[in-house]
């Protein structure tokens, strides 16, 4: 069977708003690919470190301004300075997501800022206090938690329908060559598998078990302090686990399944943006659930941004800031297990990990 989302994302739901884009690389082009379809969303401004990477992204989507660093300033802080944006989206690499979220909430704008939110909790902390401080709305973009079929599969979950839940199993991952100019690489990107893809697999695992009882990990960090690939387990009051793995060195089938005492559940890959859920409950016939989605899949997210800033509202129900605090608590102590460290944490140097 089919499941269409009853409601497109694209259609206005109130009073148009006006956007700015931090940054110009694949993520933010497909983002903002989404973020055109909106009817209420106005395409503002877009920052990027040269003047042709910003201006054939402005031609390309139809931004009114582009900025770039001219020398002087950045081209993002120009951008900040721009009083026709009202909110920003931030698509820089990891590491630089504090400053940069810091300083647009300082300027007065509403953020969304791609994942990971901050390099640690305590960074993601800051920005957590000062968006409250200063009534801005600010959101780390966890895109599949808004997807139909994300939504759907919680639903059968909360239902009942596949039991008591017992028992997760997913895995996220792809061979990347090394590839020593890329910030997969990079440490002081906060480059390796845990920060890139750990957070959909912990996102799915929350959703269904909530907070843990305890977090076990394991890891391989190669000579730079870049974790290749590492194993989460989380284990629960009463006796539940998932098991998550992420991984730059093996191509996984990257889905998700949730196991419980009447049956269960599974998606098809990859587990951030599933097509198709596969549900089996214990005394009935399986049954396979499709799902479509509009753009990439990023403009449920972005309804959500707008929908929040048109009510009026700092913060986003569905992608709440104390989930995000507590991911980021939980990434904090698998990363100490693992002995993977970045520069944010303290200023102190990167160590050097086993080969």
């Amino acid at each position: 069977m089919t499941t269409a989302d009853p409601v497109s994302p694209a259609g206005s739901t109130g009073r148009s708003v006006s956007w700015g884009v931090i940054a110009t690389g694949s993520i933010a082009a497909r983002v903002t690919q989404d973020l055109a379809l909106l009817e209420d969303a106005v395409l503002q401004a877009v920052s990027s470190r040269s003047d042709p990477s910003a201006r054939a992204f402005a031609e390309r989507f139809g931004f009114a301004a582009s900025y770039y660093d001219d020398g002087d300033t950045t081209g993002w802080k120009q951008l900040l300075a721009d009083p026709r944006v009202e909110v920003v989206y931030i698509a820089t690499p990891h590491a630089q997501h504090h400053a940069v979220a810091l300083a647009a909430l300082e300027a007065g704008k509403h953020v969304l800022c791609e994942k990971p939110l901050t390099m640690n909790a305590r960074e993601a902390r800051q920005l957590v206090e000062c968006a409250r401080d200063r009534g801005l709305f600010l959101m780390e973009a966890v895109w599949t938690r808004f997807l139909p079929s994300f939504r759907r599969a919680l639903e059968v979950v909360e239902s009942g329908e596949i039991g008591t839940v017992r028992w997760i199993q997913a895995d996220l991952g792809f061979p990347a060559p090394y590839d020593s100019t890329s910030r997969l690489w990079d440490p002081a990107a906060g480059g390796g598998a845990l920060l890139d893809l750990a957070v959909y697999p912990l996102t799915w695992a929350l959703a269904a078990l909530g907070e843990p009882q305890a977090l076990s990990a394991r890891g391989v960090l190669n000579s730079n302090g870049v974790d290749l690939q590492n194993a989460l387990t989380l284990t629960y009051d009463g006796g539940a686990h998932a098991q998550l793995t992420t991984s730059i060195g093996a191509d996984c089938p990257s889905v998700i399944t949730i196991s419980g005492t009447d049956g269960w559940l599974r998606t098809s890959a990859p587990l951030f943006n599933p097509g198709e859920l596969i549900i089996q409950p214990r005394q009935g016939t399986l049954r396979r659930e499709q799902f479509d989605v509009v753009g990439h899949g990023f403009s449920y997210e972005l309804r959500e941004v707008m929908r929040c800033l048109q009510a009026g509202l700092t913060e986003s129900a569905v992608m709440p800031l104390n989930d995000t605090l507590r991911v980021m608590d939980l990434l904090d102590d698998a990363r100490h297990q693992m002995g993977l460290k970045y520069a944010n944490d303290d200023g102190q140097a990167y160590p050097t990990g086993p080969a």
